[in-house]
This record gives C-alpha cells, structure tokens and sequence, in this order.
C-alpha cells in the first residue's frame, strides 16, 4: 500500500510560535512513520479578510486556490492550533473559510475537506494546552466543513518550556502522544490513498 501523503501546518505565523514548533515536530514524526510528508507555512498563502462582496467581485484569492490544490494532494491534513480567546485564530478560520470558497470545475461544495482526514494539535502556555481551540476547531472542520477529524489529538500544555533544545519534547508522554497521532492519522489516511 502506498504511503499517504500528509500535509502539515500551523495557525500561526508569529516569529517563536509554539504550533509551528509543534507542527515541525509533527511532520519529523510523520516521516519518521513512512509518510509523504509536507510542511508548510500559512505566510506564505496570504489572504484578505473574507468578505462576500470581495468574492463576488474577484472570486476567490490565488493563495486560497493554491492552498486548496495542495491539500488536494494529500490524504491527511495535521492543523496545530493556537488559542486565541478560547478559540481558533482568526489568520486560521479566515484561511479556512477561504478555501471553503474555492470550487473548481464540477466539484462539490467543500469537496476538499471531505475527501482525507484531519488531525489536530495544539500548544499553550496555560494549563488546557490550546484545548479550547481543539475543540472550535473540530467544530469548524466537522460542522461547518464535513471533514473527518480523527478522535486522537495533543494538547501540549506549558509549552514554553515543553521542547529541548534539538526541538523534541522533554516529557516522554507528550512525545507518545504525538506518536499516536501521527500513526492514528495516517492508518485514516491510507483509506483516501
């Protein structure tokens, strides 16, 4: 059986973020599993705020075209989540909101986020790990999109201080967590290869 391919990215984009450490881990442990394995950062898939009248005047934006082509390509998507206010951040559900936009062709509406599985993680300094945010996020991706999100998840709580200095978690249970994910998400995955 092929291996599947596994997109991977963060919601943020700030300098030091603690999901796109995580999101770097991920996709070193996707690897690691046998899985085609891409990286990606959402600075480089700019995006206007949504806005219904812009879509009707331009249509979609190239960047939320081009996003959804590449997550066309892969058959299980990893989302690390900041938490902003008990939430997703906004450049997340504004690019996933985007994307929702984008039809090419004959495809059904939000084809892209029903045709491969979604895992999610996240990472706070407080004591919920971005939990909150997990859980808006599932929300989005299963009601609002139709997608598959796999039961298994990580919250990395106090992850200022969660990863060494080669970037690898400190505490082995986080690190057996993520380990799950990962063979959790790609045993999904094999199904839409």
């Amino acid at each position: 059986m092929p291996a599947p391919k596994i997109l991977v990215f963060a919601g943020s984009i700030r300098t030091g973020s603690m999901n796109a450490q995580l999101a770097a881990l991920a996709a070193k442990e996707f690897a690691l599993a046998g899985a085609d394995t891409t990286r990606i950062s959402l600075l480089d898939y700019p995006m206007p705020i949504y806005d219904g009248d812009l879509e009707s005047r331009s249509g979609p934006p190239e960047s939320a075209i081009s996003l959804k082509r590449m997550m066309q390509q892969h058959q299980g998507i990893f989302i690390a989540s900041p938490e902003y206010n008990a939430s997703v951040t906004p450049l997340l559900k504004n690019t996933l909101d985007w994307v929702s936009r984008v039809r090419e062709g004959k495809e059904a509406p939000l084809a892209v986020y029903r045709d491969r599985a979604f895992a999610l993680g996240g990472a706070s300094n407080g004591g919920y790990g971005a939990m909150r945010s997990l859980m808006a996020l599932r929300q989005v991706l299963e009601q609002g999109c139709g997608a598959l999100v796999i039961p298994d998840q990580i919250a990395v709580a106090r992850a200022g201080d969660a990863f060494d200095d080669m970037d690898n978690f400190k505490d082995e249970a986080s690190s057996k967590r993520l380990k799950a994910v990962v063979q959790s998400l790609i045993e999904f995955a094999r199904h839409y290869a």
